[in-house]
C-alpha cells in the first residue's frame, strides 16, 4: 500500500542523521587513527548513495506495492548500521603503519570502507524510494530531504561542543529510531504497535544502554595507550569538543619528564608534570609551577631556548601555547609580555580552572595574555603590534612524526605565506623560532629551511642567508629566522649556547663545513649540506634529487608533512627489511589504496547490477557517459577543493566539512530546483551553459580574491565565520546544481531508458572524485583541481548537446 502523501517529518530527520553521521565519522576517525580521512568518509557516503541508487532501479517494480514496509525496514536499517558499523570497523585489526608490508592491511581497508558505506545505503535507498513513488512532489521532497541534511550537517557542530562523540552517535541513533516511528505515523500504517517498540528502543538508547557499548577505541598504537601500559598511569580529567578529545593523565609511579631533546649535559629534571592527550595524541604537559623561576631551569636546556640568548627581555607571542611550556620558558628567560594563543578553549579552561593551583596560575602570571583562536588567525588581527619573539610550539609528538601519519594533514602553520605573515608581525631586530622533531634522514627540518628562504625572497630579502640560524640536538631542530641580518654579537651567543649544551650547528651565516657534526654525530653533516644547498643557485636541483618531497609548503598546497616520492619509493621499499620502512610515509600510499578501492568498489556496486540486469540492453550513448562522467567528477572536485580552502579560514578540518557539505548540499538543491523549471519552460540547454560560465567565472574570482578576504577576515568569531562561508559558496552551489538534474530531464524525453545509468556513472565519478580530488590537490594543488573542474564542466557543456 502506498500512502497518500510523502513522510515529510520522517524525511528531514532522517536526512538531518545520516549527514550528521557523515560529519561525526571525520570526528571519530581522528580518535580512532590519526587522520580525519574526510575524502574517504565522503567517498563511502557517495558509493553507498550510487549503490541504493541502482538496487531501487532493479527492485522497484516489486517493491512498490510494499513501500510503506520497506520505508521503515530502510529508516531502521540507518538506525542499527549508524552505530554497528562504526563499532565493527573498530574491531578490524587494521594498522596503516604495517599497510605497506602486510598485504592482509589491504583486505582490512577495504573492510573498513564497505562498513562504513552501509548506513548510507539505506538512507540512500529509503530517500530514493520516496522519490520513486512520490515523483510528482519531487521538489517538496528534495526540498525537505536537503534541508535536513543541510540542518544536520551543522547541528552536529553543536552537539559536539555539549557531548563526548560517542554520545553524539548515541544521540544520532535515538533521533533515528524517532524519525522511523515518526514515518508510521505520516505513512498512516496499521502496525501501530511498531511505534511504541521503536519509542522503547529510543528510550532504552538514551538512557538504559551503558556508555561502554558505544565506546571509541583509538589505534594501541597511539601514544595515549602507550602512555596507559606503563605502571601507575591513571586519566584524572576528560573533555571533549569538535577540536578533540582531552584526557589528562597522572603517574604516580613513573612520573613524567616532558622535555623535548633536552641537552644530555642538562643536570636539572622537570618538576612534577601531568600528560595531556588530544584524541590520543601527545603529550603536551602541565607542569607544577610554584612562582619560583629557579624550577623551570630545565627549559633553558632544550633547542627551543635558543633565541632567549640573543634576545634580552623580549616581547614573546607563543603559537600553539596548549598547556603552557613555551610559556614558562618565556618566563624563565625574563620575557616582558608573553601573548599565548591557543585554539582548543578545554586546554586553556585545565590550566585556568581545573589545575590552576598546579600550574601555579599560569595564564594569570604578570605579563602574560592568552588569547583562544586560531594562530594565522590571531597573527592577522595584530596589525599595530610587533613582537621581538615568535615561537611556534613543537605541537606534535615524535612518534606521530617519526611515523609519516601527518602527511595527509592541512598544516597552514607552516606554509611560505604563514612564514611571511609571521615575519610582517616582528620587530626590526625580532626572531620567528620553530622547532621540530630531528629525522633522518632529514625531512621537515629541511623543508622548513626551504619555506623560510622562499619566505624571505617573496618578502624581497636579497640575501636569506643572512637571516638564518639552525641548531639541533639528539632529538629536535630549531629554526631562527630574522627580520634582519644576524649580528656577530647574536651568532656567538648562540655558538656559545649551543656548545655548552651539545648542541650541533646546522647553519649559520658564513659557517664553514668542519663546524658541523661535533656532537650529536651523523654519518655525513647532513643538515648542514642540506642548508647549505637549499641557499644555492641549485637549490632546485637538490630538491628534484633528494629522496624526499620537501618543496615548500604553500597555502595552495598546505601538505608540510608530505615527504612521499615515487622515484624513491622503490629503493626505501627495499629497505624494508633493514629497519627502512619509517622512512616511507604510509598516509599517500594509503590515499592511493582508497582511489583504487573506490574505483573498485564502484563499479562493482553500482555499474556491474546494471550491466548483468535487462538494462544492459539500455546501454547509453557515450556521450551520455561523458557528460554524466565529468559532472560527477567535477562536482566532487569542487567540494573537496573548498573543504580543504575552508580549513584555513574556518581553523578545523571538522567545521570546513560541515560548512562546505551543508553548503554544496542546501544551495545544489536550490540550483537544481531552479533548472527543472528553466527546463519546463524553455527545454533549452542555454541555462545550462549559462550557470557553467557564472561558476566558472565565480571560481577564478575565488582563487584571487580568497586569500586576501580570509586573511581580513579571519579574526571574527567561529559564527560569523560559518555565515561568511555559506554566503561565499552559495551562488558557486547554485550553478553547480544546474547540470544534473537537466541533463535527467533531457533523457527522461529522449531517452528514459539510460537515467539509471546516468545515475550509476554520475556515483561512481562521485564516489572517485573525492578521493582523486585529494591526490591531485597534493601534488597540483587545490587552484589547479578548481581549474580541473571548471574544464570538465566547460567539457559537459558539450557533451550535453549530443544528448538529444
Amino acid at each position: 500500500m502506498v500512502a497518500s502523501r510523502p513522510p515529510f517529518i520522517a524525511i528531514g530527520l532522517l536526512s538531518a542523521c545520516v549527514l550528521s553521521y557523515e560529519v561525526l565519522l571525520t570526528r571519530l576517525f581522528s580518535i580512532v587513527l590519526w587522520h580525519h580521512f574526510a575524502y574517504m568518509i565522503i567517498s563511502a557516503a557517495m558509493l553507498g548513495y550510487g549503490a541504493s541508487g541502482t538496487v531501487l532501479t532493479l527492485l522497484k517494480d516489486k517493491i512498490a506495492s510494499h513501500f510503506s514496509f520497506v520505508y521503515v525496514m530502510a529508516a531502521i536499517g540507518v538506525v542499527f548500521l549508524m552505530p554497528l558499523s562504526f563499532l565493527l570497523a573498530q574491531q578490524v585489526p587494521f594498522n596503516p603503519l604495517e599497510l605497506l608490508w602486510d598485504k592482509s592491511q589491504l583486505v582490512k581497508l577495504l573492510t573498513i570502507y564497505l562498513l562504513m558505506m552501509l548506513p548510507f545505503f539505506c538512507g540512500g535507498f529509503s530517500i530514493g524510494l520516496i522519490f520513486f513513488c512520490f515523483g510528482t512532489q519531487a521538489g517538496r521532497i528534495y526540498a525537505t530531504d536537503i534541508l535536513g541534511a543541510g540542518i544536520g550537517s551543522i547541528s552536529v557542530i553543536g552537539l559536539l561542543f555539549l557531548l563526548p562523540p560517542s554520545k553524539v552517535l548515541i544521540a544520532l541513533t535515538a533521533l533515528a529510531l524517532f524519525a522511523a516511528a515518526i514515518a508510521i505515523v505520516e505513512l498512516g500504517m496499521r502496525a501501530k504497535w511498531l511505534i511504541g517498540i521503536l519509542l522503547g528502543l529510543t528510550l532504552i538508547v538514551t538512557v538504559v544502554l551503558p556508555d561502554s557499548w558505544f565506546r571509541v577505541q583509538p589505534s594501541a598504537y597511539k601514544d595515549l595507550n602507550q602512555a596507559l601500559n606503563i605502571t601507575g598511569a591513571q586519566i584524572i580529567e576528560e573533555r571533549s569538543s569538535p577540536l578533540g578529545q582531552i584526557k589528562v593523565v597522572k603517574n604516580s609511579s613513573i612520573p613524567f619528564r616532558h622535555a623535548p631533546g633536552m641537552s644530555l649535559n642538562a643536570t636539572d629534571e622537570p618538576p612534577a608534570q601531568l600528560g595531556i592527550y588530544v584524541d590520543g595524541n601527545g603529550p603536551t604537559v602541565l607542569t607544577r609551577f610554584d612562582g619560583k623561576l629557579a624550577t623551570l631551569a630545565y627549559l633553558d636546556q632544550l633547542t627551543s631556548a635558543l633565541p632567549y640568548h640573543a634576545l634580552k627581555q623580549p616581547s614573546v607571542l607563543v603559537l600553539g601555547a596548549g598547556a603552557g611550556s613555551d610559556v614558562l620558558q618565556a618566563l624563565y628567560h625574563d620575557a616582558v609580555t608573553i601573548d599565548a594563543v591557543e585554539l582548543n578553549h578545554n586546554v586553556i579552561d585545565l590550566v585556568q580552572q581545573r589545575f590552576r593551583d598546579f600550574t601555579g596560575n599560569l595564564y594569570k602570571q604578570k605579563g602574560v595574555r592568552v588569547h583562544k583562536a586560531e594562530a594565522r588567525g590571531f597573527v592577522n588581527t595584530i596589525h599595530d603590534r610587533r613582537y621581538d619573539l615568535i615561537q611556534v610550539a613543537l605541537l606534535d609528538s615524535f612518534s606521530v612524526a617519526s611515523a609519516g601519519v601527518y602527511s595527509l594533514s592541512e598544516s597552514y602553520l607552516y606554509t611560505v605565506e604563514a612564514l611571511q605573515t609571521y615575519l610582517s608581525r616582528l620587530t626590526s631586530r625580532g626572531m620567528l623560532a620553530i622547532t621540530r622533531w630531528l629525522t633522518l634522514p632529514p625531512r621537515d627540518s629541511l623543508k622548513l629551511f626551504a619555506t623560510a628562504v622562499s619566505a624571505l625572497e617573496r618578502e624581497g630579502v636579497s640575501n636569506p642567508a643572512a637571516r638564518l640560524v639552525m641548531i639541533r640536538g639528539w632529538k629536535t631542530v630549531t629554526l631562527l629566522v630574522k627580520n634582519s641580518d644576524f649580528t656577530t654579537k647574536e651568532i656567538t651567543a648562540m655558538k656559545e649556547f649551543s656548545s655548552k649544551r651539545s648542541f650541533d650547528l646546522a647553519y649559520y651565516p658564513g659557517m664553514g663545513a668542519d663546524e658541523a657534526n661535533r656532537y650529536n654525530l651523523l654519518e655525513h653533516p647532513y643538515y648542514f649540506e642540506g642548508a647549505i644547498a637549499l641557499l644555492s643557485s641549485q637549490r632546485q636541483a637538490f630538491l628534484d634529487r633528494y629522496k624526499f618531497y620537501i618543496e615548500p609548503a604553500t597555502d595552495d598546497q598546505p601538505y608540510f608533512f608530505h615527504f612521499f616520492k615515487w622515484n624513491a619509493a622503490g629503493e626505501l621499499f627495499n629497505l624494508r627489511e633493514q629497519g627502512g620502512m619509517p622512512l616511507l610515509d604510509w598516509s599517500y600510499p594509503l590515499l592511493v589504496v582508497a582511489l583504487i578501492q573506490a574505483i573498485v568498489a564502484s563499479i562493482l556496486l553500482i555499474l556491474t547490477p546494471l550491466a548483468v540486469s535487462r538494462f544492459r540492453r539500455k546501454l547509453p550513448t557515450v556521450w551520455v557517459a561523458l557528460y554524466f562522467l565529468s559532472i560527477g567528477l567535477a562536482f566532487m572536485f569542487m567540494e573537496i577543493a573548498f573543504i580543504q580552502k575552508f580549513i584555513l579560514f574556518l581553523a578545523h578540518p571538522l567545521y570546513a566539512v560541515a560548512v562546505v557539505l551543508c553548503s554544496f548540499l542546501v544551495f545544489a538543491a536550490m540550483g537544481g530546483w531552479l533548472a527543472g523549471r528553466w527546463q519546463e519552460k524553455t527545454k533549452s540547454r542555454w541555462h545550462v551553459l549559462l550557470a557553467i560560465i557564472l561558476m566558472g567565472v565565480l571560481s577564478l574570482l575565488y582563487l584571487i580574491i580568497l586569500p586576501g578576504l580570509f586573511q581580513a577576515l579571519m579574526h571574527y568569531s567561529d559564527l560569523v565565520k560559518i555565515v561568511i562561508s555559506l554566503v561565499l559558496i552559495a551562488p558557486l552551489a547554485l550553478c553547480m546544481g544546474v547540470p544534473f538534474p537537466t541533463g535527467v530531464m533531457r533523457l527522461a524525453n529522449s531517452a528514459q531508458g539510460a537515467i539509471p545509468w546516468a545515475w550509476a556513472i554520475n556515483g561512481c565519478a562521485s564516489v572517485v572524485g573525492a578521493v582523486l580530488a585529494t591526490l591531485l590537490a597534493i601534488h597540483l594543488g587545490f587552484a589547479m583541481v578548481i581549474l580541473m573542474a571548471i574544464l570538465l564542466y566547460g567539457l559537459s557543456c558539450a557533451f550535453l548537446s549530443k544528448l538529444v
